[in-house]
């Protein structure tokens, strides 16, 4: 089966504190099976990343990991994915990820989902792809982040035109609803791993 729409979701390899985190990955995985969509994500198999794949596949959507061989053992590569990807970089990986997903969604998680986040946005300002992206603020989680960016604007170090290149929002379907009609009907040829 050819997926509909490919979604990269960035998000943690822990659970973190609050139940909400568990539950929104757990909807954003259903969200993404129920609608013939496929997820591309980290390859791991704890904590939030765990948690949002198997939703997937139990909702019927494909999954595809994609991790660098250094954290095969670390995040506990997961055997279930339809395609999983054991590459020998983060850029290799990244690269991929971003070349097989028609948009890009971040939950919570550290400093590797930040990081991940903030390359796909930068990479978006500077034209290498024309692919939504979104930020699920659950629990508020993203608030002080979403405050500081503001604080940025303010400052003079970004533009209205910056933060307009991110959607967020707290309601799964509604945001995974909005990514999705944004996917470009004919997308550019993606420039992502030449310009790592």
């Amino acid at each position: 089966m050819t997926p509909e729409f490919s979604i990269c979701v960035y998000c943690g390899s822990r659970p973190g504190e609050r139940p909400e985190f568990s539950q929104a990955a757990q909807a954003v995985g259903q969200w993404i099976g129920s609608h013939g969509g496929q997820l591309v994500y980290g390859g791991g198999r704890t904590g939030l990343m765990g948690t949002v794949a198997e939703a997937t596949r139990l909702a019927g959507g494909r999954v595809v990991g994609i991790i660098p061989k250094a954290l095969v053992d670390k995040e506990l590569a997961n055997p279930l994915c339809d395609e999983l990807h054991v590459v020998d970089t983060m850029h290799e990986r990244k690269a991929m990820m971003g070349e097989r997903a028609d948009a890009f969604l971040a939950m919570a998680g550290g400093i590797g989902t930040f990081e991940e986040l903030f390359e796909i946005w930068t990479w978006r300002q500077l034209g290498y792809h024309d692919k939504p992206t979104g930020i699920l603020n659950t629990a508020g989680y993203y608030d002080g982040l979403l405050s500081f960016l503001a604080h940025s604007v303010r400052e003079g170090f970004m533009g209205e035109w910056q933060m307009d290149l991110v959607r967020t929002g707290t309601d799964v379907p509604e945001l995974l609803t909005a990514l999705r009609a944004e996917v470009p009907l004919h997308p550019r040829d993606d420039k992502l791993s030449e310009n790592l």
